[in-house]
C-alpha cells in the first residue's frame, strides 16, 4: 500500500532572517564574525529589528533536509512547532508552499514566540548566525500527528531535539507509530556536544526505536566514546541495521548489518558549509526511498552535500535531479 509521504521529518521550525550588513555593522551590535551562537529573546528582539532587508525563509536541519528531497520530488510532511505569530504564519505558509505538508498549526497563545535564525551576511560572503530557539525546542508527544507518521516510508528525526525530555518522548512516540506501520525510522545526530549529554539516552533510541542513524565523525566517536572511525562503525553496527559516517573531505563510511561501504567525495573549496550535513542526509535518504544501493546513496548524498557548500545557503540552488543523472546515478 502506498504511503501518503515518502519522508515525514521532526525537527527545529526555526525561521532563517537574513540581512546583507557590513563588519562595522557587526561590531557596532556587538555579533561575533562566522559563527553560530545561541542568544536570549531580549537579544533576538533587538536584533530583529535592527535587520534592514529582511528576507525570511522556513530552516531548522530536518526541515532543510526535506526542502532538498521536496526538490528531487519527493513527498514530505514537517512536524514542528511554531507561534501563532508573524514569522510562525510566514513559515507554515512557505512550506506549504513548497510542497511540505506542516500539519501543526501555529500555536495561539503561546507563551514564547516563534524560533529564529538572524543570519548577517558580510561583504566577503562570511555568515554570522544568531539563533533563538523559541517556542520550537518544546516539541512534546502531543505535537506528533499519530496519522501523519503511521503514513510514511521514513521518518527522520533530528537530534537537537533530543536536548529536552519533551522531545526524547515525542521522538519515542513517532519512532514506535513509524516503525509499527511499516516504516524506516533514523536520526541525524546533528552535534557532538548533544551526543555528550544524552549519550546514553542515544544509544537507547537508537538500539530499541531506529533502523538508521547518521552522524559525522566526532558525532559517533562521542556516541561510542571510542577515538576512531572504524570503532565507532563496528559498534554502532552492532546496535543499528545501518549507519552512516559523513567525513567531510574523506567522503562517507556506511555500515549496513556487517557490510561495510566507503564512498569517495570530490573536494570542494567551500563557499559556505552551512546545510552540508542537511543535504547530505536529503540525497541519502533520496536513495533509500528509491530503492538505490548504499553505494549510490552514499554518492548521492555527497553530491548534494558538494552542491550546497559551493554557495550561499543552506538549500540546493542546482536542479539536483539533473545533476544525479549527470553523475550515473540516476
Amino acid at each position: 500500500m502506498t504511503k501518503t509521504y515518502q519522508v515525514v521529518g521532526i525537527g527545529n521550525a526555526v525561521s532563517d532572517v537574513i540581512s546583507q550588513s557590513s563588519d562595522s555593522f557587526l561590531d557596532h551590535m556587538g555579533i561575533e564574525k562566522g559563527i553560530m551562537q545561541l542568544i536570549e529573546r531580549d537579544r533576538a528582539e533587538v536584533l530583529y529589528a535592527a535587520m534592514e532587508g529582511r528576507v525570511e525563509t522556513p530552516g531548522g536541519s530536518v526541515a532543510n533536509t526535506l526542502a532538498g528531497l521536496g526538490m528531487l520530488g519527493a513527498k514530505t510532511a514537517f512536524v514542528g512547532r511554531v507561534a501563532d505569530d508573524t514569522l510562525g504564519q510566514t513559515y507554515a505558509s512557505s512550506l506549504a508552499d513548497e510542497g511540505t505538508a506542516f500539519p501543526n498549526p501555529p500555536v495561539e497563545g503561546a507563551s514564547l514566540p516563534t524560533s529564529r535564525s538572524m543570519i548577517f551576511v558580510s561583504p566577503d560572503g562570511e555568515r554570522s548566525m544568531n539563533t533563538y530557539l523559541g517556542i520550537s525546542s518544546e516539541v512534546s508527544a502531543d505535537d506528533v500527528p499519530l496519522d501523519v507518521v503511521g503514513d510514511c516510508d521514513v521518518l527522520f528525526l533530528e537530534g537537537y531535539l533530543f536536548d529536552k525530555d519533551a522531545g526524547k518522548e515525542a521522538f519515542r512516540t513517532a519512532a514506535d507509530a513509524a516503525v509499527a506501520a511499516g516504516a524506516q525510522a533514523g536520526i541525524s545526530l546533528s552535534d557532538p556536544f548533544c551526543v555528550d549529554r544524552h549519550r546514553d539516552d542515544f544509544r537507547a533510541l537508537i538500539r530499541d526505536n531506529l533502523s538508521f542513524v547518521i552522524g559525522n565523525e566526532a558525532e559517533l566517536l562521542s556516541l561510542y566514546e571510542v577515538d576512531i572511525v572504524d570503532a565507532a562503525l563496528a559498534a554502532a553496527g552492532a546496535e543499528c541495521d545501518l549507519v552512516v559516517c559523513t567525513r567531510s573531505g574523506d567522503g562517507v563510511s556506511i555500515q549496513q548489518n556487517v557490510s561495510r561501504v566507503d564512498v569517495g567525495v570530490d573536494t570542494v573549496v567551500p563557499v559556505d558549509a552551512t546545510g552540508a550535513g542537511d543535504q547530505f542526509a536529503a540525497g541519502f535518504i533520496y536513495g533509500m526511498i528509491t530503492g538505490a544501493d548504499m553505494q549510490t546513496c552514499g554518492a548521492m548524498g555527497c553530491a548534494a552535500a558538494s552542491e550546497v557548500i559551493a554557495h550561499i545557503g543552506p538549500r540546493p540552488e542546482a536542479d539536483m535531479k539533473a545533476l544525479f543523472v549527470e553523475k550515473g546515478l540516476l
